[in-house]
């Protein structure tokens, strides 16, 4: 039976930090707050696919309250959610992630996103859909202080 999740996350950006979307370093000149690497969209990504087996969301299992997550690359975090879907006899169909930003382009960068999630998750990176749009310079993230990210988590599992 084929269950589906969404997620959503959100980073304010900030000077000194690195920006790291999707497992891939891009450059800017600001980078995503936050406890761990704060990768927005594969934190998105994580919370899917953790709903599509009715698991919470990502701050139940790696809370930010934990100091063994900090600066924790998200990759862990989606390696995690695989496991607890393998746990459950599951597996994962296909995952949809948008990213909103304003600034930087990351469309290019979106193949590389693929294969870093596709890898953490265990799936070929044909069943990772990756955009990104803007916000049209509208709100948070159209001012540039901030990224956000959107992703849809389908997993089959037995009945």
């Amino acid at each position: 039976m084929i269950h589906v999740g969404i997620g959503y996350d959100v980073h304010p950006l900030i000077a000194g930090r690195k920006l790291v979307l999707g497992g891939v370093e891009i450059p800017h000149t600001k980078g995503l707050d936050g406890h761990s690497d704060a990768d927005a969209l594969m934190h998105a990504i994580c919370d899917a696919v953790l709903g599509t087996i009715g698991a919470g969301d990502i701050g139940q299992f790696f809370p930010n309250t934990d100091p063994r997550w900090k600066g924790a690359p998200s990759r862990i975090f989606l390696e995690e959610a695989a496991r607890q879907v393998k746990a459950r006899g599951g597996r994962i169909v296909n995952i949809d992630g948008t990213l909103i930003a304003q600034a930087p382009k990351v469309l290019p960068h979106a193949d590389a996103m693929k294969i870093n999630i596709a890898t953490a998750l265990g799936i070929p990176p044909s069943k990772v859909g990756i955009k990104a749009t803007t916000n049209e310079h509208l709100g948070f993230v159209g001012r540039e202080e901030g990224i956000a990210a959107m992703a849809v988590a389908s997993v089959d599992l037995p009945e």
